[in-house]
């Protein structure tokens, strides 16, 4: 089974319980041999994917913090790494498609085919606000992004390109070099417009935490959208995992730590995520004690009650796991299991 986790570009939160942790970006050396030892780190842990996120603002506190550059910290870990696939998190909107399709095709280059885009449609109000983005509404977002990855796709694929839409134009591009290989699109979202969108564009999809049941039911939707189209769909779930040696010893973890929730705190996660649709809308308060609900996906147990789980969602359809990797004892004894199946 593939593997994936975030990169470690951001420093601050998230959690909404009543202590928090983490802080600002250590300075220049510091920062630039964490990055560089966490992603060797990650390949000799035989991690094979990278996700770098757009966080350009956050809070700290409610959701997480704002993270380092995307492009930045992808052309940084491209030159401190061999095997890692790298997939950056891209907002249309702050970027043109064509100036992507450009730098997207030197790391490609670069990489020997190792960069790989996740289209980002966005949910983050205030962080479209401050830089002057228009954030459009929620599936006008969704109509964007989707004439993003034609033209990406288009940039990479036909030379001279002519793109005529109604977010995007382009007249005669010329992209040199043009890669050799096709572009693999991400996405995330699981609204009715982000399921269409990855129907008929994309080929992965990053899925929020969830149970079984709900997961297979997001799976099911989005494969008929692309089988509409004739295309096939590859699923990547999120998990933040709680490994203990008993079942027991990680729900009382667990338990521990969602009492200490801040309701404050928990009613603000509400109010920031309102321009998402169909993630954080579970009251289940293990979502509010990460990131993408990473928790609700239930790698909470024994190493054995973990590869149960994981063998679940691999019945579903779920090909690669979007890993938290903080967990000491998942990392050490369930990990290598996971990336043997």
């Amino acid at each position: 089974m593939l593997t994936c986790t975030w990169a470690p570009t951001v420093f601050q939160g998230p959690q909404v319980a009543s202590s928090r942790s983490g802080g600002a970006p250590p300075d220049t050396p510091q920062l630039r041999a964490m990055a560089a030892n966490y992603v060797q780190k990650l390949e000799q842990l035989g991690i094979s994917h990278l996700l770098i996120a757009q966080r350009w603002w956050g809070s700290g506190e409610e959701i997480e913090a704002s993270s380092l550059d995307c492009l930045a910290m992808t052309s940084f870990f491209a030159a401190h790494s061999e095997h890692l696939q790298l997939v950056t998190a891209i907002h249309p909107g702050f970027f043109q498609p064509t100036a992507i399709a450009k730098w997207g095709a030197t790391m490609h280059a670069l990489t020997g085919g190792r960069w790989h885009i996740n289209l980002v449609s966005g949910w983050n109000l205030e962080e479209f606000s401050m830089y002057g983005i228009d954030a459009l509404d929620h599936d006008t977002r969704y109509a964007r992004s989707a004439e993003f990855i034609e033209v990406l796709r288009g940039a990479w694929e036909q030379s001279p390109f002519d793109y005529r839409g109604r977010f995007y134009e382009t007249h005669g591009l010329q992209l040199e070099p043009r890669p050799q290989q096709p572009l693999q699109v991400f996405q995330g979202g699981q609204s009715d417009a982000a399921l269409a969108m990855a129907g008929r564009h994309s080929d992965w999809m990053f899925l929020n935490g969830g149970p079984p049941e709900k997961i297979d039911g997001i799976v099911r939707r989005a494969r008929a959208a692309a089988a509409a189209h004739g295309r096939e769909l590859r699923f990547a779930l999120y998990a933040a995992p709680l490994c203990r040696a008993t079942d027991v010893e990680a729900a009382r973890e667990i338990d521990r730590r969602i009492a200490g929730i801040d309701p404050a705190l928990a009613a603000r996660r509400k109010q920031r995520v309102a321009g998402a649709s169909g993630m954080w809308s579970d009251d289940d308060a293990l979502s509010l004690l990460d990131t993408n609900e990473g928790f609700r996906s239930g790698l909470i147990g024994s190493p054995e009650a973990i590869l149960t789980r994981v063998a679940e969602f691999r019945e579903i359809g779920i090909e690669m796991m979007h890993l938290d990797l903080s967990d000491a004892l998942f990392v050490h004894q369930v990990l290598p299991a996971i990336q043997a199946t």
